[in-house]
């Protein structure tokens, strides 16, 4: 069997190597991402496995923390003995157990690799000590790859940085940011790992590939998921008789029980979301988008939760302006909920088709009532798990602070992503709800039709799960496209 290829990640303290390496392995729970200084106190392995095979195994370093002072303790080894020999003189001496115990550590890994990843945070300033770190990598004799991680960081000295690595015949470089990394940044890490590594080129040819697969994977799972959800949310209809539907506390009732239906759908279309591309609910720390801190529970009837969202409509009329349901209602149960276009956005109500924003719902010879979704509460749903989606392809596995808040509390980067694909995700959700509308006609298409006493015996039609495979077939086109 092939051996894997065997990577240290190194660097100075807080440099950002566990995050690169969580981001890289999409292993929220590898290791301690924290803004403390020397986080990292030993060595760690963490696996990177292709088609059931390790095919790269990482291994964590602790922060290099005196380079400056070590480089003058090896000046006094045998001025004869080559750079690699001084390393191992080091190792064997008592200094290696002792002060310089978290760099021979380090030292120690780098002699039983392939080849060493060198985290630079690129915020740094480039300083006396960082050199002293470069020199002595390159005295273990080991191929060293620089990855350039936070270079999106406004403070970024990138191009010091460069200089410095160039000088020391480091011209190989990947730029990088483990808290929101480039589309095909991890490509183009192993693609220039290979031109150090010529005789793995192999393997890492069959590394890159099967990131893509499993990238593209990930999104038609995503977009599965997301077309359920529609055509989950479109069939639903609650029947309620004449009687009922004229006490307005047990109206009242049945609105809000139809409201909470729909939301927990898209709660737990949102969970799986976040289990696809691999973060954990809840937890702020290793996925903090600002949802997970409250907003994952959006209330998709709250208007002040629709603008939040950052949700926008053609040229930014904000979509939910009247999402919700109407207080009151009159004329004999007609205009239960009817919504109205306010300045252009999108409104509605929880009921379908009260008045003209859709079809009338009671049936005066059976003298019943039906509630559906409104149209606009479907474009929201869609719209923000498709927003959702595109957060996440870019969300790094370390990051430990919000994407970015706005002055309103809303998420900067889900509006810089829907503000950079266009109206794409408008019109998408625009289609799908259009494309859903057969969904309506069948009430046993909800997940949840079938359960009694909390057992669940639906299954899903041939008809059903065609329409969801189209829905997320034109999702999937809009979301490459946007």
């Amino acid at each position: 069997m092939t051996q894997p290829i065997r990577i240290a990640v190194v660097g100075h303290t807080n440099a950002g190597k566990t995050s690169l390496l969580r981001t890289l392995t999409r292993r929220v729970d590898f290791g301690e991402v924290s803004q403390r200084p020397g986080t990292t106190r030993h060595v760690e392995s963490v696996d990177l496995e292709v088609n059931g095979a390790v095919a790269v195994r990482f291994f964590d370093t602790p922060g290099l923390e005196d380079a400056v002072a070590l480089r003058e303790h090896l000046a006094g080894f045998d001025a004869q003995a080559t750079p690699p020999e001084r390393i191992q003189q080091f190792l064997q001496g008592p200094e290696a157990h002792g002060v310089f115990e978290q760099e021979a550590k380090v030292l120690r890994t780098l002699r039983d690799i392939d080849a060493a990843f060198l985290v630079i945070d690129v915020r740094e300033p480039v300083l006396p000590k960082f050199r002293d770190e470069i020199e002595l990598l390159n005295s273990c004799a080991r191929p060293v790859l620089p990855v350039l991680n936070f270079v999106r960081d406004a403070a970024s000295r990138e191009p010091a940085w460069k200089e410095l690595l160039s000088a020391y015949g480091l011209h190989v470089q990947v730029r990088f940011d483990a808290a929101a990394p480039f589309v095909g940044a991890e490509q183009d890490l192993y693609n220039d790992l290979g031109t150090l590594l010529r005789d793995r080129r192999d393997v890492l040819r069959g590394v890159v590939d099967t990131l893509a697969v499993e990238a593209a994977q990930r999104r038609q799972s995503a977009c599965a998921r997301i077309a359920d959800l529609l055509v989950d949310a479109a069939a639903v209809r609650r029947t309620v008789s004449a009687t009922e539907f004229a006490d307005a506390a047990r109206r009242q009732t049945l609105v809000t029980a139809l409201q909470k239906a729909v939301f927990d759908k898209a709660q737990r279309c949102t969970d799986d979301l976040l289990a696809l591309y691999g973060f954990r609910q809840g937890d702020a720390d290793e996925a903090p988008l600002p949802l997970i801190e409250g907003r994952w529970t959006l209330d998709f009837f709250s208007p002040e939760a629709m603008k939040d969202a950052g949700l926008r409509l053609g040229k930014g009329a904000v979509i939910g302006a009247a999402v919700g349901v109407v207080a009151d209602l009159a004329v004999a149960g007609i205009s239960l909920g009817a919504g109205a276009a306010l300045g252009g956005a999108i409104g509605g109500a929880v009921s379908q088709g009260w008045g003209p924003l859709g079809r009338k719902i009671a049936n005066k010879l059976r003298d019943m009532h039906e509630l559906t979704v409104e149209d606009g509460v479907l474009f929201a749903l869609v719209a923000w798990q498709l927003q959702l989606a595109h957060a996440l392809e870019q969300r790094g596995h370390a990051a430990t602070q919000r994407i970015g808040t706005g002055a309103d509390g809303a998420s900067t980067a889900m509006r810089e992503n829907t503000s950079a694909n266009g109206d794409a995700p408008t019109k998408a959700a625009a289609a799908a709800v259009r494309a859903v509308q057969p969904a309506r006609n069948h009430p046993d298409w909800e997940s949840t039709a079938g359960s009694v006493a909390g057992r669940i015996f639906w299954r899903p039609s041939p008809q059903r799960e065609a329409l969801v495979a189209d829905l997320a077939h034109a999702l999937r086109r809009a979301f490459e496209a946007g």
